[in-house]
């Protein structure tokens, strides 16, 4: 089967891992470089095809032919003769927003557009980036990244918390393993929630089309189970306001769940909250969710509230932070709105 396929290294180099993805349950049977097209950024087939014939495309640690077709739960590794650059971390001067420092942890209020950390298609300009300027000797995670105990996406906001000392770190890291941590966020969600509180529940994994996203699959076999509590604190007819509460902390765990009970998050790109998909046809309405979505040029979330153990001292802290300006303007903007139809449609 691997007949043409020449390892690009000599003997004695060491190959280094650069991706892994682990085909699901449910993966159709397909070829691995289309397979990897939907997974890697910003890479072409063409180059796919080239990493396979140079040896660098393995399933289940041995080297296939770019016409290799992926079956459900096989190991595709990427594995190149040099490190991966998301491993390489250049000090970068980018200011912080520290809402609390001591000698074990800090607290940082991330704004938008802010990576968290090193990866594919964002080598520079990261959070990680940042704190390797400001800090010296953070401690590595599981990961090889410095100082990160959890993440938030890029165009999220809100509270993380970074370990200065390897015992922060460990400490830390168990008590968001253990679900012992308290993690609130405050999202503007498409539709009028129909429960004033609930628990969203299903098994996490990447979606078996669009694999930039993640998706709810039924079957416990398939993904890492997810658990998100919500609960209601404002209704504007069209969308609504919620509280969301973090039993785990899975990939886009907010976003896909509140997707699958059929509320998107507001102007979420990724999971279709960027359409307009309540309300009226009339123009002013197209306008004014124009101007909502100028004024909060992203998903509309906010990790608003966290809460942990202290690894030294052993006492509960918990940190509280507002909302940004985008989302408490969007969100005047809505309750105007929606106090202007209901009168108008009283009068009427």
């Amino acid at each position: 089967m691997n007949e043409n396929i020449t390892v690009d290294n000599e003997l004695d180099e060491e190959l280094f891992e650069h991706h892994k993805f682990v085909a699901t349950k449910g993966q159709s049977i397909l070829r691995i470089d289309k397979y990897l097209m939907h997974l890697l950024e910003n890479a072409t087939r063409n180059k796919i095809q080239q990493a396979a014939t140079s040896g660098n495309i393995f399933v289940n640690d041995v080297p296939v032919k770019s016409n290799y077709k992926v079956k459900p739960f096989d190991v595709v590794t990427i594995m190149l003769s040099h490190p991966p650059f998301e491993n390489r971390v250049d000090p970068e001067d980018i200011p912080l927003d520290i809402v609390y420092e001591d000698d074990a942890l800090l607290l940082i209020n991330k704004p938008a557009g802010l990576v968290v950390h090193p990866g594919h298609g964002n080598y520079t300009g990261t959070l990680v980036n940042a704190l390797a300027f400001h800090f010296q000797n953070l401690p590595l995670n599981s990961s090889e990244r410095p100082g990160l105990v959890h993440r938030i996406d890029k165009d999220t906001t809100g509270l993380l918390v970074i370990a200065k000392t390897e015992q922060a770190m460990t400490h830390l890291a168990k008590q968001f393993e253990n679900k012992t941590s308290e993690r609130e966020y405050v999202a503007i969600v498409w539709g009028n929630v129909a429960k004033d509180e609930g628990t969203i529940e299903g098994n996490l994994a990447r979606h078996l089309k669009d694999r930039m996203q993640m998706a709810v699959f039924a079957d416990p076999e398939i993904g890492k189970p997810a658990v998100t509590h919500y609960k209601v604190l404002e209704r504007f007819g069209y969308i609504t306001v919620i509280s969301c509460i973090l039993e785990t902390g899975r990939t886009h765990q907010i976003r896909a769940h509140l997707k699958h009970i059929g509320h998107p998050l507001f102007n979420d790109e990724r999971y279709g909250g960027h359409l307009i998909l309540k309300g009226t046809t009339f123009t002013k309405y197209k306008q004014f969710i124009d101007n909502c979505f100028k004024i909060l040029p992203r998903q509309a979330l906010h990790a608003k509230t966290l809460g942990f153990e202290h690894p030294t001292t052993k006492e509960m802290m918990r940190f509280d932070t507002e909302l940004p300006k985008d989302m408490k303007e969007c969100i005047e903007k809505w309750r105007t709105y929606s106090n202007t139809n209901m009168l108008n449609e009283e009068e009427d």
